[in-house]
């Protein structure tokens, strides 16, 4: 089995509650589970959030939903993402975060696809990045995020799950999956202001007509209003690595 772990959370320095912020009248959270839920690999998505009080809007969020929900540590993100996994026994975990309401399914599918038929121990599109930022989708075997999760003892190792693994070039088997152009200047994730304006718009321009619209969309949208991509392009990408 393959699964999904979403990892989310309310709380977030520059942009709080973002998760929860409307869309169209829909918490932006649960724009991205149906986005998800469009992949055909996975077999399962599961909502990896803190059980923290201010979490219970998050858990709540995944349960309406239909998903399972896990809740653990706040900051041992990869504990909480660890034993979200364990109870299935998959054999695949794919990591996302849940400040990318453009999460693209069939980019979810490739890079699953690409990192099971290449027998990888982690692959990602994004240890050299050519999607946009907000586009990451990570995958490890359950193996070697147990090992991860046995070995890892540093507090950004605990706190970014994948490092651990991506960081051994010698002791693990990394793919890299490539988009056929190199788009990973442009700025689809949420974590400031100026991101949520940007993908608020995107989704009142997309998403009436089309609510399956996927990244091809957006670019030919982006093209069409190019001012549009200039709302974020500020922000250094990944700055403290992908949050929630």
């Amino acid at each position: 089995m393959i699964i999904v772990v979403l990892q989310a959370r309310a709380s977030s320095s520059r942009l709080p509650g973002k998760v929860l912020k409307p869309i169209l009248g829909k918490p932006m959270l649960l724009h991205q589970i149906e986005r998800i839920q469009r992949a055909k690999v996975p077999a399962r998505v599961v909502l990896a959030t803190s059980r923290n009080p201010e979490d219970d809007a998050v858990a709540h969020i995944g349960q309406n939903a239909g998903i399972v929900v896990y809740r653990g540590d706040l900051d041992d993100v990869l504990d909480r993402f660890y034993r979200a996994s364990e109870p299935f026994a998959p054999s695949h975990v794919v990591r996302l975060t849940g400040d990318c309401p453009l999460t693209d399914p069939g980019i979810i599918d490739a890079v699953t696809r690409f990192a099971v038929d290449g027998n990888y121990d982690y692959a990602s599109n994004s240890i050299r990045p050519t999607f946009p930022d907000g586009l990451d989708v990570e995958v490890a075997t359950f193996e070697a995020l147990q090992i991860a999760w046995r070995e890892a003892t540093t507090r950004s190792d605990r706190e970014h799950v994948m490092p651990f693994l991506h960081r051994q070039s010698d002791r693990f088997t990394l793919g890299n999956y490539e988009n056929e152009r190199d788009l990973s200047a442009l700025r689809w994730t949420v974590d400031e202001p100026a991101d949520f304006t940007f993908v608020e718009a995107i989704y009142q321009a997309l998403y009436p007509a089309k609510s399956a619209f996927d990244s091809g969309d957006v670019l030919a949208y982006l093209e069409a209003n190019p001012s549009l991509a200039a709302l974020n392009s500020g922000f250094v990408r990944n700055e403290g690595f992908k949050g929630e």
